[in-house]
């Protein structure tokens, strides 16, 4: 089973978040390699100083918005009334490999996926 991460997801590790760190290694010892998407690392991106972010990130597979994608996302956004480019992004992205995403907004993201043709599987964080 592969992972695509949320914001949420990242914003702990970068806190030190002991729970999302054990989970993440232990999927990389399972050679599971998580995903994020580039729009979600710039969000939550700030400071070269963020030395937790950018180690988490190590283990991750990140994946960047095509340009192929824009009219799907908005066609997304449009169906579920979403304004939120970066996560219905993640939902693609996840829909597309067949991901779980986790979450820190378990409700916006089902919200999305339920715009799919099949809904992806949706944990919270």
């Amino acid at each position: 089973m592969s992972f695509v991460y949320d914001a949420g997801v990242l914003i702990a590790a970068d806190h030190g978040d002991r729970d999302v760190w054990a989970d993440h290694r232990a999927r990389l010892e399972l050679g599971i390699t998580p995903v994020t998407t580039a729009p979600v690392v710039a969000q939550v991106s700030r400071s070269d100083r963020q030395a937790q972010l950018r180690r988490f990130l190590r283990g991750c597979d990140v994946v960047p918005f095509a340009p192929g994608q824009a009219h799907e996302v908005g066609a997304m956004l449009a169906a579920a009334g979403s304004a939120d480019v970066v996560d219905a992004h993640l939902v693609l992205v996840s829909g597309a490999s067949g991901a779980t995403v986790l979450t820190s907004e378990l409700a916006d993201i089902l919200s999305l996926s339920a715009c799919l043709p099949s809904p992806v599987r949706v944990l919270p964080l």
